[in-house]
Parts: C-alpha cells; structure tokens; sequence
C-alpha cells in the first residue's frame, strides 16, 4: 500500500491523496517556452499540485502585452482551463488573477463568460479573492476612477481540497486589546444575531489568542522593481496561494508566466514548479531572476534549473 504524499500534514488536509501519475524530475523546475495549451498535453492526468497564473491582457492591440481581443478571450482561455482541468489533482486549485477591461466605457463581460464556460466543464468557483494594489497611483476617467483591485478566482475540481489555512493566518490586530478587554453576558455564549439570520458568535473565543485567520482580501503592492515586463505580479501574491494550497515538494505550474515570479515564489518555498510562455524574452528573464534567487539562497536540495522547449 503506497503512502500518501505529505503524510504528516495529512490530518490538516480536506480530502485524502490519491495515488496520481507521476511527473519525472526532468519534467520540473524548469523554464518551459511554447503555448500552455500544447505543452500541457505533455504532462499526465492529475499531476498538478497548485495552478496559480495571470493570463495575457484581452487586448485589441496587437503589440500591447497579449493582443487578446476581449470578444475571443472567453473562448481562448476556455481551450486552456479544460486542459489545466485535466492535469489538475482532484485535491489541488487554480487560482485565476484577472481583471475585465473597459471597452468603449463599460465593463467588457469576458470574465463572467470565462467563469460560466469554466462551470460547463466541470470547475467549481469555490472563492473569489480581492487583491488590493496598495500602491496605485492616482488617475483621472471620465466615467470611472482608477482601477485598484484586481481579481484572484479559486476554482477547484471537488468540494473537499487540500488547503493549510493556518499557514497565513495574521496577527490579531489593535482591535482586539479594545473589543475583548471588556466583555458583556452576551459575548460569552454563542449569541444569535439580532436579524434572526441564524448566524452567531462567541467573542471570548478569541480570548488569548494572537493570530487570526485572514480575509479574503489581500493588501499587496504591486511590483515595481522588474522593468523589462509590463505585468508583473508581487510575489507575495503567489507565495500567499502556494502556503495556503500546497506542501513542500509539491509542484506549481504557472502557465502563462511571464518574468517567473511564481518561480521565485515556489523556490522560497520548497516547491517545485514548472513555467510555461510563448514570448521567449520573458522565458529568458524567467530563467535569469530564478537563477539569481537560486543563487542567493542556500541550497536545499539537488535540483535541476535550465531551460527546455516543449518536453518529448
């Protein structure tokens, strides 16, 4: 009878291992150069531990970063999370950032299209992360004020997944020292709320305690030291989903990846992983920053880091 992987965290999983096919090292940690939709077939079916990815803009301009159009971006991104359903492990999650864009001044509705094709195929939108760019500067619309926030969609294939969620828990906050110094009868008990909604809470609970577990909002800045790519997510963005949805050695597939910030996440964090991109700048410039943290950093274990066209 094989073990399961990562046995002892087994009692903080949702859902029990499957044995899965196994992806070979030279599979791994690697700079893949192609599109996602053509390399993936490569790897076997529930193989993917976490996929956590920003796709190119849904943009009409062909030399913007993507060249997407927004009416043929549901469609094109559907090609692709079919695909990354496939390889997914029944207990793993994607993690989807994206942002609709504003098209002769409203929202264009590819998002909302994206997600219901996502439903059709199988996915479940289980959670809707809000990431708040706490470093946006200031700008002026005629109709509409500058965008701030951006979206991380979870979607998962079962109900039951794997998650760590006191792997980002936070500290309590000033708040506490205030609200639980003095407590009334009715933050003593399980108390029902006044609007007979069923719900309730028992304040004295958190007596003591120094850490909570955060919201679904993340208070990130956005990344501003890498100016050879024009989107580039902080990588405290993945390292959050990678805590929250992974264990070590697990494997981190980003595959629209762009400079490698997911890369450098899933190193820090003793996870394998695999990049994929068609612009082969970018698939340089990945390989590049994931070097130069590899080599600042002592090294953990013997692992493989160059770069590979489409595996054979």
């Amino acid at each position: 009878m094989p073990k399961k992987k990562n046995a002892k965290h087994s009692k903080k999983f949702l859902i029990a291992e499957t044995v899965t096919p196994y992806i070979p090292l030279n599979f791994i940690n690697k700079v893949y150069e192609g599109d996602c939709l053509e390399i993936c077939k490569k790897f076997s079916d529930s193989s993917i531990d976490l996929i956590v990815t920003s796709p190119p803009y849904a943009d009409a301009r062909e030399w913007h970063y993507g060249g997407i159009h927004p009416n043929n971006f549901a469609e094109w991104l559907l090609e692709r999370t079919k695909e990354f359903y496939r390889i997914l492990k029944p207990s793993g999650t994607f993690i989807l950032n994206i942002k609709e864009k504003v098209i002769s001044g409203e929202r264009h509705t590819y998002v909302i299209e994206a997600i219901l094709g996502m439903r059709l195929q199988g996915w479940l939108w289980t959670e809707e992360f809000i990431w708040h760019k706490k470093n946006c500067y200031p700008g002026k619309w005629p109709n509409r004020f500058r965008d701030a926030w951006e979206r991380c969609l979870q979607f998962n294939k079962n109900k039951k997944f794997k998650m760590f969620q006191n792997e980002v828990m936070v500290p309590m906050g000033n708040w506490a020292e205030k609200r639980l110094k003095s407590l009334g009868k009715n933050d003593v008990i399980r108390f029902e709320s006044r609007t007979n909604s069923k719900y309730g809470k028992n304040i004295s609970n958190w007596i003591g305690r120094e850490m909570a577990y955060p919201t679904n909002v993340l208070h990130l800045s956005t990344e501003c030291s890498n100016k050879n790519h024009s989107a580039v997510f902080p990588t405290a963005l993945p390292e959050w989903f990678i805590k929250l949805f992974t264990g070590k050695d697990d494997i981190v597939l980003d595959p629209f990846a762009g400079s490698g910030t997911t890369g450098i996440a899933s190193l820090r964090l003793d996870r394998n992983y695999i990049l994929i991109d068609n612009n082969p700048k970018f698939c340089k410039l990945a390989h590049e920053r994931i070097e130069n943290e590899r080599r600042n950093q002592k090294p953990y274990q013997e692992r493989i880091f160059r770069d590979s066209k489409i595996p054979a």
